[in-house]
């Protein structure tokens, strides 16, 4: 496979991350293209990985940039997975944030076994408000 390349706040089309959650297998609203591209304009870090001019990866977060950050998404098309993208995704988050921000996630039941191998500590003192829809 070719490089990937990694792009900081890079402008991305609704329809394209679309794509990308579909084709990785995370649950997101993806009959909603406004929804979508709501939560990216409102997001104040996003990380995408593309290969060849197309979008395979992407990572939405959102921080103070001084004590914690929300990692909101990070998907990367079935594909491409095992080939380092999401570590390559949670590592450029990380350098922007800093050793002094936290990042914390809400992991799906299917992922679970996947943040421990690229360094995440699974934590027991968290709570949840869930949306409604």
């Amino acid at each position: 496979m070719s490089a990937i390349e990694y792009r900081h706040n890079y402008p991305l089309d609704a329809s394209a991350v679309v794509l990308v959650f579909e084709a990785s297998g995370i649950r997101r609203p993806t009959q909603d293209l406004a929804r979508i591209e709501r939560m990216f304009s409102n997001a104040n870090l996003v990380i995408s990985a593309w290969h060849e001019n197309r979008l395979v990866g992407v990572c939405r977060a959102l921080t103070d940039f001084s004590y914690c950050c929300y990692l909101s998404d990070l998907a990367v098309d079935k594909t491409f997975q095992h080939h380092g993208i999401g570590r390559g995704l949670i590592d450029r988050v990380r350098a922007v944030i800093g050793d002094e921000v936290a990042l914390i996630l809400l992991s799906a039941p299917e992922a679970m076994e996947y943040y421990p191998r690229v360094g995440f500590e699974k934590i027991e003192n968290g709570y949840i408000i869930k949306r409604i829809r």
